[in-house]
């Protein structure tokens, strides 16, 4: 097992996993939602052969220092930690890779220091126009603004199992929503994994964020502050990738069997109410199901009208299909990814 590390920041105290430091090219690699760095770990033997690899805990995550997010800035409290971060430990250019919540950090943070990225690697990420809340491809909001998203979507089951480190409706969520049945990691894994999720920090300001009521279908709409509620469209809509000036080439990888961030989403009240699952669905025409996959194509599509590059790659497995498909998953990253050149250079610079 890797050996946990911690930095100080200018931000806060950050934990993380680092391997592969003799070589060149530097991999930052963020996680995603309900979960830490540790679903990383298990590709570190392998990557450690090509890349310096640093996976931190994000904040509200893992075991970095508790801090509250302020949803009003979107991802922007994870960009800023980012910097920070890639600061502290004296980096200059790298290679970022964001799976579902963390590549919508990863967007956030191109927009913010594109400049500093060689690549970027966008692993299963929610739709740029945010999480539920918007309709068609181009991400028309929804009325109310933040209708049937943010903090009021989190279940109770869902809470009770953090608050109480339920492992039965941890390792459910893993193995039921992350993975496609029947995929299942070694037990030892699957403990790691689900003491990842459990370590989410609940609370004011944390996981899963505030709320308010609405008399439109389905009756709540976005807080201010929390996890769940950058992920409003008024607050995480991070299209404007598709303009930055100084463009990376974008990997975007994403399981074919994902229940999670999809177009037909099991997690999105559209869908949901469409399939009947939540009764009252008001129809098509208010309430339809948020064409995810479709949106995030839409705005990468945008980024290589205006002068950008990207490659679309649909791997078997779920949400985390960079665990149930790792052969697919780092044979593309490294064909993607990895300079020869650079590695000759810094070889050539030793002699």
């Amino acid at each position: 097992m890797e050996v946990q590390h911690f930095i100080e920041t200018k931000r806060l105290k950050t934990a993380y996993y680092r391997t592969g430091e003799e070589h060149p090219q530097k991999l930052l690699l963020l996680h995603g939602n309900l979960s830490s760095s540790i679903f990383y770990v298990p590709l570190f033997l392998f990557l450690s052969q090509y890349f310096d690899v640093a996976a931190p805990d994000l904040r509200c995550f893992g075991d970095t220092e508790e801090a509250t997010v302020d949803a009003t800035r979107g991802y922007r409290d994870w960009s800023d930690d980012v910097e920070a971060f890639v600061n502290a430990l004296g980096w200059d250019r790298f290679i970022m890779a964001g799976w579902s919540l963390g590549g919508n950090i990863a967007m956030q943070y191109a927009i913010d220091h594109g400049q500093r990225l060689t690549h970027l690697v966008l692993i299963a990420p929610g739709s740029p126009f945010g999480f539920g809340g918007t309709k068609g491809e181009a991400g028309t909001p929804l009325e109310p603004m933040g209708l049937g998203t943010g903090g009021g979507c989190a279940t109770p089951q869902l809470m009770t199992a953090l608050q109480y480190k339920s492992h039965l409706m941890l390792r459910y969520v893993l193995n039921h929503h992350y993975f496609q049945p029947p995929f299942r990691m070694s037990r030892e894994w699957e403990k790691q994994l689900m003491e990842g999720i459990g370590k989410t920090k609940t609370g004011k300001g944390k996981y899963p964020g505030d709320y308010h009521w609405t008399r439109q279908w389905p009756y709540v709409v976005a807080g201010e502050d929390g996890v769940l509620n950058t992920m409003a469209p008024q607050y995480g809509n991070v299209s404007g990738l598709a303009d930055i000036p100084h463009k990376p080439p974008i990997l975007w990888i994403r399981g074919a069997e994902d229940t999670i961030v999809s177009n037909q989403s099991l997690f999105e009240f559209g869908y949901l109410g469409k399939i009947g699952v939540i009764p009252g669905w008001p129809g098509e025409k208010a309430v339809p199901p948020q064409p995810m996959v479709a949106q995030t194509r839409y705005v990468l599509e945008r980024y290589r009208e205006q002068g950008g590059v990207y490659q679309e790659l649909v791997i078997p497995g779920g949400h985390a299909c960079f665990l149930e498909s790792p052969q697919y998953f780092l044979s593309a990253l490294c064909s993607f990814c990895y300079d020869e050149e650079a590695e000759e250079e810094d070889g050539e610079e030793a002699l």
